[in-house]
């Protein structure tokens, strides 16, 4: 269980490492599909090994809500429910009880709310959070933090940081505890307890001295790797980079570094280039649903009429299932017949971009070459796919 530190960028603060957890080995920069109820939206385990996929998301507060931690308990955690052999994050919950619950109250104790699914009441602390991923079984757990909202203001972000650090700390407690008496009795939660990776959330909003000052206060109590928060939350993109960047100089240099919930294909590469070492974002499966992939010249929507005719694939060059085998045309009716599978294809082939292209990130660092290679990707992808 470690994080090395390969190499480094020598123009920015691109990093290239790998972090070796229970069920395999990341290399990073890494970006991880979002399988937020145990499931990458309509992608199984095995296609989802075959686009090179090193390590999935799941979410701590949709799995306890549903199916519970009961049945998870009763089928040996997360790993052996959904049938995936490779590394697992969990968030904490955090962002979707500030997001989704409704009626919500953070207290010093945890946060109380009515969840989304029957609004039945509700309650997560920082030990419970701890409790939830040791049934999961993940391989990195996140601890419990509060998501401020954009905008808010300064006393408010400072109140929150605060609060997040003091849930951290006791997420640390509880985790070092070991195995909860909920999961005495699940061997795979043993396991877990004593492999798995905790990191902490630095909050801040967007504020130069509370980004510094969590920060801190985290990096202080001591983690696995480190995840910057609260960004993505509505926030103009600059206020967004900022907040990395006021971020990312006063986390440790070797330990892994994780946005949390980001972004468009150039945002992963300047994030990169910022220090950032692990993503995870909703943007590929989410807009694959609407018709919308990802192509090196920015976005194409598939169901307008223009590519009716077309013959040609997605993208010209693409390894992915529906680019080797389907044209722009076929998959444009798909969508609009609303047929599962041009959704599904449009799923793969959007991940298959998302993967390829941290791949080739940690390549061009490897090279020295990633300043040139993020240049060149940034400055093309405002060209329309359709054109290229």
């Amino acid at each position: 269980m470690s994080f090395e530190l390969i190499t480094t960028d020598p123009s920015s603060r691109a990093r290239r490492g790998r972090l070796t957890t229970a069920h395999g080995v990341i290399e990073t920069p890494a970006f991880m599909p979002v399988g937020t109820q145990g499931s990458v939206k309509g992608v199984s385990p095995r296609e989802l090994r075959e686009l090179e996929a090193q390590i999935i998301l799941g979410n701590t507060y949709h799995l306890f809500v549903r199916p519970g931690m009961e049945v998870m308990r009763h089928f040996g955690g997360l790993h052996r429910f959904m049938n995936w052999d490779g590394p697992i994050l969990t968030d904490s919950g955090g962002y979707q009880i500030f997001s989704l619950a409704r009626l919500r109250k953070i207290t010093e104790e945890g946060a109380h709310f009515q969840n989304h699914i029957d609004g039945g009441a509700t309650f997560i602390s920082p030990e419970i959070a701890m409790e939830i991923q040791q049934s999961l079984g993940s391989d990195v757990a996140m601890v419990l933090d509060e998501c401020t909202p954009y905008p808010c203001e300064h006393g408010f972000a400072a109140r929150s940081l605060e609060l997040t650090a003091r849930w951290a700390a006791r997420c640390k407690r509880a985790a070092e505890a070991g195995v909860s008496p909920a999961n005495r009795a699940m061997d795979a939660s043993a396991t877990a307890a004593a492999t798995q990776l905790l990191f902490g959330i630095v909050q801040g909003g967007t504020f130069e001295d509370l980004r510094r000052a969590s920060a801190d206060a985290t990096v202080q109590i001591g983690f696995d790797g480190y995840a910057i928060g609260g960004v993505s939350v509505g926030e103009p993109e600059p206020e967004m980079m900022q907040a990395v960047e006021w971020s990312e100089p006063f986390l440790p240099n070797d330990k892994p570094r994780y946005a949390m919930g980001l972004g468009t294909p150039p945002q992963l590469l300047d994030l990169i280039a910022r220090g950032v070492d692990m993503f995870d974002c909703v943007l590929p499966t989410r807009l694959a649903r609407n018709g919308t992939a990802f192509t090196a010249g920015g976005t194409l929507n598939l169901r307008n009429a223009e590519f009716a005719l077309q013959s040609g694939p997605i993208e010209e060059g693409c390894a992915c299932p529906a680019c080797r085998e389907f044209s722009r045309g076929y998959l444009r009716h798909l969508l609009k017949a609303e047929e599962i599978l041009g959704l599904r294809l449009v799923t793969l082939h959007n991940l298959h971009f998302y993967l390829s292209l941290t791949k080739r990130a940690r390549q061009e660092i490897a090279a020295g070459t990633f300043a040139s290679f993020r240049r060149e990707f940034v400055a093309g992808y405002g060209v329309r796919g359709s054109d290229r």
